[in-house]
C-alpha cells in the first residue's frame, strides 16, 4: 500500500455515492476485492491517477467528469448491468487475455454505454448486441477482425480507409467491437462525419 493514496478495496459497498477524487499527487485505486452494488461512481481523476485492480460493479452508474483517455484497466473489472456516462477515448472493456495480469478475468455484460461518448474504445470477449452502445455520432464496428476484409474493399474518404479500416485486421483476437466518435475520428482522418456516414450506412457490421 502506498502512503497518501486513496484505496477502495477489500469491502462491499451498496447503494452509495462513491467519489473517485483526490489531490493532484494522489492515486485513486479500485480493488482488489472490491464489490459495488447499485452505487453511483463519480470519477474525477485522469487516467494517469486511476488504478483499477479487478473490482466488481453490479447495477452501478459510472460517470466520468473529465475525459478518460487510454485507460485499459477496465479489462480486469467485472461489469454487470452498469451504465456509463461521460467521455472516453482509447479505453477497453471486457476480458483481454495477455494484456495484463488478471485481464483475462474481466467481464462486460448487459451494460449501457448509450449516454457515453466513446472514441477508439474496444470491447473484448462479449457479444456487442447485448450492450447498449452509443448511437450516431458514435458508430461501432462489430466483429472488426471478421469484417476487415469486406470493409477494405469499400471506398473510404481521405485517410480513414488506409488508417482505421486497414488496422481492423490487426486488432487482438479478443476484440468483438470497436467504437468511434465520428466528429473526432473524422477530424483526425481529414474527412467529415457526413462523408463517413455515407459509407457506413447500410453495412451489417456497423452499429449506428
Amino acid at each position: 500500500m502506498w502512503p497518501g493514496n486513496i484505496f477502495f478495496e477489500n469491502r462491499e459497498i451498496e447503494d452509495e455515492r462513491v467519489e473517485l477524487a483526490g489531490e493532484p499527487d494522489q492515486l485513486v485505486c479500485m480493488g482488489p476485492n472490491l464489490t459495488l452494488r447499485r452505487c453511483t461512481v463519480i470519477v474525477r481523476v485522469p487516467a494517469s491517477r486511476l488504478i483499477i485492480h479487478q473490482p466488481r460493479l453490479i447495477d452501478c452508474t459510472v460517470e466520468f467528469k473529465q475525459e478518460l483517455r487510454n485507460h485499459r484497466g477496465w479489462v480486469g473489472a467485472i461489469l454487470e448491468s452498469c451504465r456509463f456516462k461521460g467521455r472516453m477515448m482509447g479505453c477497453d472493456f471486457g476480458p483481454f487475455p495477455g494484456y495484463s495480469t488478471g485481464g483475462e478475468h474481466g467481464q462486460v455484460k448487459d451494460c449501457d454505454f448509450s449516454e457515453a461518448r466513446l472514441d477508439a474504445c474496444r470491447f473484448h470477449g462479449c457479444d456487442p448486441l447485448t450492450l447498449r452502445l452509443p448511437r450516431w455520432p458514435c458508430f461501432t464496428f462489430a466483429d472488426p477482425i471478421g469484417s476487415a476484409a469486406e470493409l477494405s474493399r469499400l471506398k473510404w474518404p481521405a485517410l480513414f480507409g488506409s488508417v482505421i479500416v486497414a488496422g481492423l485486421g490487426r486488432q487482438p483476437a479478443s476484440a468483438t467491437a470497436l467504437t468511434y466518435h465520428a466528429p473526432s475520428v473524422a477530424k483526425r482522418m481529414e474527412t467529415t462525419p457526413e462523408e463517413l456516414r455515407a459509407v457506413l450506412e447500410g453495412l451489417d457490421c456497423i452499429i449506428l
